[in-house]
């Protein structure tokens, strides 16, 4: 069996992060922290192919929480009693907390007191839904393999930076680029320093009103400065929401920033423009006004009082939840899509590429079954039957309502066709009826 033994060294905790270390620094650590216990040789206890669950009962005591909230301190003798800094600065690890420190803080320039209050930190009290979350990273990063529920370790390590000297580590690379997709982050890394001339471009579809640019940097300029305080304190957003058709005010505590579809989103939780939910994504061209409040104000809704100190939501969150379903609006309802493309379609621009985790091709049989499950049934079935077998057929959890998926859609007709759920293939008859008369002379 493969023994783990790297040390907790900020290129690895980088490369774990996928992203910004500061903002996933807890999560790097925790994840270095499974990988140690995972390949260690006296992880007999924990047989082969293992859950989720079985991995709790031989890594927490029997008294540890299993609802999805954050443990108290429970048992000194549980494992999620032990603090971040205990993890690092333990003796057989042999990391010196100075030269750690040192390291961590050139790479990212890390308040003394943020870094301390962090190091504080009890490494895995954290929700059940992250601890999961935190497997299917280590999957998608090489370091298991799933099948179904089950999970077997892996025969060969993958690639990754290893440790070196202090002297060395403090030597990283100006440019960090984890934030992008694996394969741009490669090519950007490569291709970062000009040789002769510029070779590496990268072009996005960026629909923000040039009037507008101005605003977004002030906002993500502000923003950087909010998550650089301990604690992190809520805001008062005024927002002109498309939804709702006018500006909105809307108290949230702002959690993560993306960049999808054209525009860049503040990913926020507390009250949102609809009065619906507790999470919403505000464009940040369209919010107006962004003004910090403080956690004892008055006008804090309750939703926020509750969640504060110890549950307010992390960015993890986030992934966690967009990797469940199909659709950036990760807050709305997740529903089952059947798909069916034409095969010579299918062939040219849908086998092989990525649309999300679970998005899986499946039989014609297996269509028939997922039918058979509707409650409309017969006329499904009755369209199904009118299609050929040899077409092909897809699976796919998505987000109900959400508008990017609805493009999507859009842009495959006329050769995808969505077969369920019943309700958005309706919509979407409704639509082409409607869009055919537009273009009826």
């Amino acid at each position: 069996m493969l023994i783990f033994s790297d040390r907790p060294h900020i290129p690895l905790l980088q490369w774990l992060a996928r992203g910004s270390l500061k903002q996933n620094l807890h999560r790097s650590i925790r994840l270095w922290a499974w990988l140690c216990y995972l390949y260690r040789d006296d992880c007999w206890n924990l047989s082969e192919p293992f859950s989720f669950v079985d991995l709790r009962k031989t890594f927490f005591t029997f008294t540890h929480p299993k609802e999805d909230a954050i443990p108290d301190l429970h048992d000194r003798n549980c494992i999620c009693s032990k603090t971040i800094a205990e993890w690092i600065f333990a003796a057989k690890t042999g990391v010196s907390e100075t030269e750690w420190r040192s390291v961590l803080q050139s790479h990212d320039d890390i308040p003394d007191a943020t870094l301390d209050e962090l190091l504080q930190r009890r490494l895995f009290a954290v929700t059940r839904r992250s601890l999961s979350g935190d497997l299917q990273i280590l999957t998608e990063l090489g370091w298991l393999k799933r099948r179904g529920q089950k999970y077997y370790r892996v025969s060969q390590f993958p690639e990754r930076p290893m440790d070196k000297n202090i002297e060395d580590t403090t030597r990283i690379s100006t440019y960090n680029f984890n934030f992008l997709h694996p394969d741009l982050a490669n090519i950007a890394q490569n291709l970062s320093q000009q040789v002769g001339e510029q070779r590496f471009n990268l072009h996005v579809d960026y629909v923000i009103p040039k009037s507008t640019l101005d605003r977004v940097d002030d906002w993500q300029y502000q923003l950087r400065h909010l998550w650089e305080q301990t604690p992190v304190p809520p805001v008062k957003l005024t927002y002109k929401s498309a939804r709702v058709g006018q500006k909105v005010q809307c108290i949230v505590y702002p959690v993560c920033v993306y960049y999808v579809q054209r525009a860049v989103y503040l990913c926020a939780f507390g009250q949102t423009p609809i009065n619906k939910g507790e999470w919403y994504n505000y464009r940040l061209d369209r919010i107006s006004q962004m003004l910090p409040l403080n956690w004892k104000d008055s006008s804090l809704p309750q939703l926020l009082r509750n969640h504060y100190p110890h549950h307010l939501p992390k960015p993890d969150y986030v992934e966690e939840q967009m990797a469940k379903a199909w659709g950036f609006d990760f807050y709305l309802q997740p529903k089952l899509m059947l798909l069916r493309f034409d095969r010579e379609f299918d062939d040219r621009y849908i086998q092989g590429t990525f649309r999300h985790e679970t998005f899986q091709r499946v039989t014609y049989h297996q269509a028939e079954k997922l039918i058979k499950q509707n409650t409309q049934v017969q006329k499904l079935l009755q369209v199904l039957h009118s299609r050929s077998p040899h077409d092909a057929y897809y699976q796919v959890y998505y987000r109900d309502g959400d508008t990017n998926v609805g493009l999507r859609l859009r842009a495959w007709r006329p050769k995808g066709e969505v077969l369920l759920p019943w309700e958005l293939r309706q919509s979407i008859a409704k639509e082409v009826q409607q869009e055919s008369q537009v273009y009826n002379i």
